[in-house]
């Protein structure tokens, strides 16, 4: 570990006096603290982020400051099969009046999460009259369930596999 290192294919005449193990402990160190801040600052893709901030848009605490109608027109493009077109527009002009609605009506005032809001528009039966809203709500209630079920069934399949590839012989 004392001998200088010499990385691959460089020229040995204008080499830095680096030991094998000022290498391994700074440079190779550097490199893995780099992997692992990318790992930490990129644990969702743009379309998971782009879904979680829309989701965080539907949030009732606060009298819905987090509502942002702009983000929530996008949240159905994530979900094609459930939207029509015609769906869509009508969303679009459903919003306004559904935040206004929500904000003025005190039975809204106290709810902090997206659970309640579910349980507090069929209570109150908003949820017939924005039902555009409440399947953006229902969507955003079975989004963890969904992520999770898959989640477990793509570990299944690996332990099944790996079980059968440890089992195969040349037969």
């Amino acid at each position: 570990m004392d001998e200088n290192f010499i990385p691959a294919g460089r020229s040995r005449r204008k080499l830095p006096q680096v030991s094998n193990l000022h290498n391994f402990q700074v440079e190779i160190f550097y490199q893995v603290i780099d992997w692992q801040l990318k790992e930490l600052n990129d644990p969702f893709s743009e379309i998971d982020m782009k879904l979680l901030i829309c989701v965080a848009c539907l949030s009732p605490r606060d009298s819905f400051s987090s509502f942002n109608k702009k983000k929530l027109v996008q949240l159905p493009e994530l979900y094609p099969c459930d939207f029509s077109s015609v769906e869509l527009l009508a969303l679009d002009a459903q919003l306004e009046n559904y935040i206004l609605d929500m904000r003025s009506d005190s039975d809204f005032d106290e709810l902090t999460s997206i659970g309640e809001l579910s349980k507090k528009l069929v209570k109150t039966r908003k949820h017939i009259v924005y039902p555009l809203e409440y399947l953006l709500v229902k969507l955003a209630l079975i989004l963890p369930v969904a992520t999770t079920t898959v989640e477990r069934t793509f570990s299944a399949m690996n332990i099944i596999k790996n079980k059968l590839r440890n089992h195969m012989r040349d037969e």
